[in-house]
């Protein structure tokens, strides 16, 4: 352990320290104040004679005088199964009041890299109990899969209600598999927000299966860029030793790369596009990249970040660069939201990339594939009609268009529209779609299998359509 008191600059969440010995990258740092504390710290930058420390902590009540100390190790999360069920800081530290953490072992925070020789392609379907994702952008096992949101829009009550519901179908007919649990990340929320997350983790028993970590906004932007590493490291624990499937949502990565832009900017780093650092691409994809399967391993890790974009601009670099990484978005639509709908994702600019790989035969219903591309055409169809209606009248579309404008608004308060308190499986949700689609003429189903319309075309409805006409 090498210690010495040469600290030379402080700047915002940085200090500045000279060496006489090579000190290496991401080591952690001890710093101990003329007043007997002793803070938290990993090396950013270390060149020939001097380092550069960010302090977990913020650097209040540093001085020259400080002694530094290098550990000589990288940060690590102590990780056990017995972890779920407990609430921690942003750096790991229990705060629920609970016994301290005995851990099976310490493993290093950054994760070793996934061969992808050794990666299985994820194709195993999550049920989240959401419709507008599990009939329309369905999650797999393995995948990452974030949610686009914009300030305001509600979608902690969306992602606190997959975190309850989200569940895997059993391995086999005995009800043998693997266990599921969540790894809840929060990056820069306030204290009425934490406090409502906790409310509904413990009101509904969700805590039971989960591991939440928790940095709010008025905690040090340095801890932002080590919970959603430390939320990982624990899940990978969980699911390729432990054989967990484990679904990790993480919010808000938004508050995460401002944190960077804002750490970028103490080092005097020249910026990228709109004060971001050139590296975000890359530091995002060390995080969304350890979401996946390992070929021979039963548990899997899966991937919700969540994050609210600036202006809800898609084209901001936050949610484009994670667009590039990821495999599709879940969009939330302002205009649901003021119509009340509940949850409001707009799902004609949504993706699941994988969604085709993860439904059907075997994983879902047969006629899943079928019944979501059927209702994203006539949705499309129905919202294109809607510009129509604008400038000439609903009196002058045909009785064809008047159908496909009347599914539209249907297959918003039926289909999309559910509360944040309802839970409904696969089968519920492809019911509800037949029962739109046989409000429309048999022949407008041009994109599902004959053999499926005549086992699941329900007559009733249309004739209850006619009538009401």
């Amino acid at each position: 352990m090498k210690e010495y008191q040469t600290i030379t600059e402080i700047s915002g969440p940085l200090v500045f320290a000279e060496v006489d010995e090579p000190v290496g990258y991401d080591e952690i740092v001890e710093i101990e104040t003329e007043d007997g504390r002793t803070l938290r710290g990993q090396v950013l930058e270390s060149s020939e004679g001097i380092v550069s420390i960010q302090v977990f902590e913020g650097t209040g009540g540093i001085d020259r005088n400080a002694s530094v100390r290098f550990l000589g190790e990288t940060m690590k999360m102590p990780v056990t199964e017995d972890l779920l069920g407990r609430v921690l800081d942003g750096s790991g530290n229990p705060i629920d009041g609970g016994p301290e953490i005995v851990p099976d072992e310490r493993q290093d925070i950054v994760g070793k890299a996934i061969n992808p020789y050794s990666r299985e392609y994820p194709e195993e379907f999550i049920q989240t109990g959401v419709s507008a994702i599990d009939g329309m952008n369905t999650l797999v096992r393995g995948q990452k899969l974030p949610i686009f949101s914009g300030s305001g829009l509600p979608h902690n009550d969306l992602a606190l209600q997959i975190a309850r519901q989200a569940t895997v179908p059993e391995e086999d007919e005995s009800g043998e598999g693997s266990e599921f649990a969540v790894i809840f990340g929060a990056m820069g929320i306030t204290a009425e927000e934490a406090n409502e997350f906790m409310d509904d983790f413990e009101r509904t028993g969700a805590l039971e299966r989960s591991v939440v970590f928790m940095n709010l906004a008025d905690d040090p932007a340095v801890e932002r860029q080590v919970t959603p590493r430390l939320a990982l490291t624990t899940a990978e624990y969980l699911a390729f030793e432990k054989d967990y499937h484990v679904l990790v949502i993480l919010t808000d990565m938004t508050n995460y790369c401002e944190a960077l832009r804002e750490i970028g900017a103490a080092r005097e780093e020249v910026p990228g596009r709109r004060g971001y650092p050139g590296y975000m691409y890359t530091d995002l994809a060390q995080l969304y990249e350890r979401a996946g399967r390992i070929e021979g391993k039963e548990g899997s890790v899966t991937q919700i970040p969540i994050l609210t974009m600036p202006g809800d601009d898609d084209t901001h670099p936050i949610p484009d660069l994670t667009g590039y990484i990821t495999e599709g978005q879940i969009m939330m639509d302002r205009d649901l939201n003021s119509q009340g709908i509940e949850p409001p994702v707009n799902v004609l600019p949504s993706l699941s990339r994988l969604m085709d790989d993860g439904i059907g035969e075997g994983l879902t219903r047969e006629d899943h594939g079928d019944v979501s591309d059927q209702m994203y055409a006539a949705y499309a169809e129905g919202e294109d009609l809607r510009d129509l209606v604008n400038i000439v009248g609903r009196e002058a579309l045909s009785e064809r268009d008047n159908k496909f404008l009347d599914f539209a608004d249907r297959f918003e308060t039926e289909f999309v529209q559910q509360g944040y308190d309802t839970n409904r499986s696969i089968d519920e949700t492809l019911d509800i779609g037949w029962d739109l689609l046989s409000t429309l003429p048999k022949e407008a189903l041009n994109r599902i299998d004959e053999e499926l319309i005549a086992e699941h075309y329900r007559e009733d409805e249309t004739a209850e359509a006619v009538q009401a006409d």
